[in-house]
């Protein structure tokens, strides 16, 4: 047997594993990097967080990858360059980690990169009948091996794609098998970029377990901040918004975008919520010359809004009350107290963060692609039946360090 399959196979058969889970957003922040103890598969999952950090991106590294990001028209050189240069700028960033924790790479079993999305292109966004859901992550999961010398898996999300979905929201399947609970209805709210919700239904059944993006997250709230404030990555706490006052004929504008009638589930990106999105709706609605703060406070007004709308629609399929499910947010979002205030104005649900089910919020997705690099090498077999959005499938290419 091949050594690097006798590896990958002892590793399978271990009653537990430590997997380096990495996640890099829309929001172009950073690195987030959590190092994972996991047992069990499927169901049976237990995760404890080991480590975790986020790495922030350099100014240099930001603009790097926006010379690509959510763009129709790039330089094709760079996005190969850059592919080669972000698998080994997380590779450097994981090893950093290590030594910071005192944590040799031969202790770690796995890397699961989710890789740096670039475009992300659904049926939905791109409307061209003879090509299929599509997106596109960069940072070769070659490089991540071969530098770090530890096993990588990388581009889960093709696998969604190729049996039928849209490549997006994974985070369903270690929603699911993390914080599912017989007797208890609940909302998993993701609140990135882009936000997205996972129904776990108190039944605990997978069958009836639900995924959908809902729109903007803090995609937008972000790119108005640092256009107005460069010296401002995001509006921290909502100190500029909470000046302003919702602009009602731009909100009505924001939202009438034909994705919002869409039928679930559904995906999409910073290539439709973009300043350029704004701006049409600042024309239709003649509010061009309306300050920042009321800007930024119609944004923030916008993502709670598609938000709780996508929630009340999912919930009124169901045969349960809004009053009964309890909504578990994670995310830069969970941090905006105007949106988050919002929420709880506009959903007569519970609210509470995923921290109260022992796992952190900021380090929830990248423990979720550990917990899909585990599905990979020792579970996957959690049957989600047929239905459009959540195949049930293994995701992720696997790299050798040799």
């Amino acid at each position: 047997m091949n050594a690097n399959l006798e590896s990958l196979y002892k590793i399978a058969q271990k009653p537990s594993r430590t997997i380096i889970g990495l996640m890099s957003g829309t929001s172009l922040d950073g690195l987030d990097v959590a190092l994972c103890e996991i047992s069990g598969s499927g169901e049976s999952t237990e995760v404890r967080l080991v480590q975790f950090d986020t790495v922030d991106y350099s100014e240099e590294i930001k603009s790097e990858i926006r010379t690509v990001f959510a763009k129709q028209t790039i330089d094709f050189q760079k996005l190969v360059l850059l592919n080669e240069w972000i698998g080994v700028l997380h590779a450097n960033m994981i090893l950093e980690c290590l030594e910071r924790w005192g944590i040799p790479t031969n202790k770690v079993d796995l890397v699961a990169s989710h890789g740096q999305t670039v475009f992300h292109a659904p049926k939905i966004l791109h409307q061209q009948d003879k090509f299929p859901n599509a997106t596109l992550q960069i940072g070769d999961g070659d490089h991540i091996a071969v530098k770090t010398g530890i096993i990588t898996l990388s581009d889960f999300r093709q696998k969604h794609l190729a049996a039928g979905g849209e490549g997006a929201p994974l985070a369903v399947y270690g929603d699911y098998f993390l914080f599912g609970k017989k007797g208890e209805n609940r909302i998993m709210l993701n609140m990135g970029g882009i936000a997205n919700f996972t129904y776990l239904p108190s039944s605990s059944s997978p069958e009836e377990v639900f995924v959908t993006d809902t729109g903007t997250g803090n995609t937008l709230i972000d790119a108005f901040t640092r256009l107005s404030f460069p010296d401002k990555a995001y509006d921290k706490d909502a100190e500029i918004a909470k000046q302003g006052k919702v602009n009602n004929s731009l909100l009505e504008a924001l939202k009438a975008d034909e994705f919002f009638l869409a039928s679930f589930p559904k995906t999409t990106g910073p290539e439709l919520f973009n300043i350029e999105y704004v701006r049409k709706a600042q024309t239709e609605s003649n509010t061009n010359d309306i300050s920042v703060e009321d800007l930024l406070a119609t944004l923030t007004r916008f993502s709670a809004e598609t938000i709780a709308s996508a929630i009340h629609t999912a919930i009124n399929n169901t045969t349960y009350s809004a009053e009964s499910f309890t909504i578990y947010m994670s995310g830069g979002g969970a941090h905006n107290p105007l949106l988050v205030s919002w929420l709880k104005e506009l959903l007569p649900c519970t609210f509470s963060n995923t921290d109260s089910l022992g796992i952190s919020g900021d380090a929830k997705e990248a423990i979720l692609f550990a917990i899909l690099a585990n599905e990979t090498v020792s579970g996957g077999t959690s049957d989600f039946g047929t239905r459009k959005g959540i195949p049930s499938v293994s995701m992720g290419k696997i790299s050798f360090p040799s």
